[in-house]
């Protein structure tokens, strides 16, 4: 099976979380890839534990918030690329670059302060390639944030 190369940074789309795109850092290093919530709130649904959680897919747009609930998988322990632990919700999702699909374990936590509101950790690289010295391989999905906006 050929290997798909990417770049360091792509736009990706989670499709079952109604995210038409948001910028990704490949992430190497991380092992877990961590997705950007301004807020999370566990509840609980037909005796399934969900999660429901908002994210500001674009850096600098906090007007455009997307609403988004999951069955969470697990709760773990989490150390980030400063050493500091936090207990973190993990989902479940697809993730789509060009067409390519695939489904990918993530973290939920808060990136306000980072510059990408994803990372893509070594877990979800499974038949990718990364190449360091490229950006944005598969161009720029449609930004259709109209309909998600708050």
């Amino acid at each position: 099976m050929d290997k798909i190369e990417i770049g360091w940074r792509e736009w990706l789309t989670l499709p079952e979380l109604r995210i038409p795109a948001i910028k990704a850092k490949i992430d190497t290093g991380a092992r877990t890839s961590a997705l950007h919530a301004f807020f999370v709130e566990p509840f609980e649904e037909h005796g399934r534990e969900m999660v429901r959680f908002g994210i500001h897919p674009l850096q600098g747009r906090e007007d455009i918030e997307i609403l988004c609930t999951q069955p969470v998988k697990d709760y773990r322990q989490v150390s980030d690329s400063g050493g500091h632990r936090e207990m973190r919700y993990v989902i479940e999702t697809i993730a789509r670059l060009g067409d390519h699909r695939w489904p990918i374990e993530m973290t939920l936590t808060n990136r306000d302060s980072m510059k990408f509101r994803m990372l893509l950790g070594r877990t979800a690289m499974e038949g990718l390639v990364v190449s360091p010295d490229k950006s944005f391989l598969f161009g720029r999905p449609k930004l259709d944030f109209a309909r998600k906006i708050k």
